[in-house]
């Protein structure tokens, strides 16, 4: 049987390799620390989940068109105008199968074979990978630490081609934690328009920011394309659940591809998520953010004193991406090392694009603080043992 060529571009998510791996070695019995993944570890809210088990008690659990139940796109019309003062029509708000099924519902309706588009690098793996599914061709932006691991608009002049078709960015941003202030968005949002191009805009870690606020890209321009979830913020990971709101000529495209793709979004997500913006919610979801602060408050101290370099400082999101370059060659073989050796699981930046991967390792403080120390301790016992 015959496998599509497009595959052998389609890179693994390496992150869910090294996460099995874990797993094994806890079924053979060792205690892992997990700072390697991107979801919190608290459970869904209650009155999320007493939302959905209402909705679940009356036992008709249907199909919603494509787009998602009106109420929902409603209310995040509602929480536009309550969190960023913007107002939203409900008309753009698409309901999503997760974050995931809203970029490849964008970048569906947008990408013809051939076109290119700008990526940062380093960067969410799966944007590429989706983008070379519709045989579309990512070129990364080699980004840096003293620009905050974001592209800037001289970037985004230098590397753009007759082909470039748009500018994929996310704030607050994975692997680095690190946004794009207000002014840093305009500009962005300009020069790709300028250029007759598109910008689609990641902001599913909106809500998690510490001693910063994220501007949304919708407080710019009408025109741009924006992904948010309910897995990161909303902590309703396994749920599935997302949304995209898109320039209103758009929208009718995105329906008919949603209708062909999955039908409709989860019924019974859709129903728990109406109870997302609660004040009642809120409140417990606005306590697990601070929370993420008082473990990111551990966890950055605590990496640059084992000898990692945190050059730009993360504000958002709920990870660290260190520089590993003092203490190993090869972030890979140090991931595989402090896994097997140390019990503690942290993505190096293989997952995360070409420059400078092997110097670099992400940790997610998804973990209570704790644990994190914990797997502190433990890298610094194993780090230690190599200096002996």
């Amino acid at each position: 049987m015959n496998i599509a060529a497009r595959m052998a571009q389609i890179a693994p998510f390496h992150v869910m390799e090294l996460m099995a791996r874990s797993a094994a070695l806890e079924a053979a019995g060792r205690s892992i620390i997990h700072l390697e993944v991107g979801e919190p570890d608290f459970a869904t809210a209650d009155p999320i989940l007493e939302a959905a088990q209402r909705f679940l008690a009356g036992g008709h659990v249907h199909y919603t068109a494509a787009l998602g139940l009106t109420r929902l796109r409603e209310a995040i019309s509602g929480f536009y105008h309550t969190r960023y003062g913007l107002d939203i029509s409900p008309g753009r708000i698409v309901v999503t199968a997760g974050a995931s099924g809203a970029l490849l519902l964008a970048l569906g309706v947008l990408v013809n074979p051939g076109d290119e588009w700008l990526l940062p690098d380093p960067g969410y793996p799966c944007n590429r990978n989706f983008l070379r599914l519709l045989e579309g061709r990512p070129t990364s932006l080699a980004v840096e630490a003293a620009a905050n691991y974001q592209p800037t608009a001289q970037q985004v002049a230098a590397a753009w081609t007759g082909q470039t078709r748009g500018l994929l960015v996310a704030s607050p941003a994975n692997p680095t934690g690190t946004l794009l202030d207000a002014a840093s968005l305009a500009s962005l949002a300009n020069a790709v328009a300028v250029r007759g191009g598109t910008l689609l805009v990641d902001e599913i870690y909106h809500g998690l920011t510490y001693g910063a606020d994220a501007q949304s890209a919708l407080a710019i321009s009408d025109e741009v394309f924006v992904i948010n979830s309910f897995s990161k913020y909303f902590g309703m990971t396994g749920w599935r659940l997302g949304w995209l709101v898109a320039p209103q000529r758009h929208v009718r495209e995105i329906e008919k591809l949603a209708q062909n793709l999955y039908i409709a979004p989860s019924t019974v997500a859709q129903h728990a998520a109406l109870a997302a913006f609660d004040p009642a919610t809120m409140a417990i979801l606005e306590a697990r953010r601070h929370e993420f602060a008082l473990r990111r408050d551990v966890l950055l101290p605590g990496l640059r004193q084992l000898g990692f370099k945190i050059a730009a400082e993360p504000h958002g999101a709920f990870y660290v991406y260190a520089d590993s370059s003092a203490l190993a060659a090869d972030s890979d073989v140090l991931a595989g090392q402090l896994l097997t050796e140390a019990g503690v699981a942290a993505t190096p930046g293989l997952d995360f694009g070409r420059n400078a991967p092997q110097r670099h390792m992400r940790f997610a403080y998804t973990v209570d603080r704790e644990q994190i120390e914990q797997g502190l301790t433990r890298m610094a016992g194993f780090l230690d043992s190599r200096r002996q």
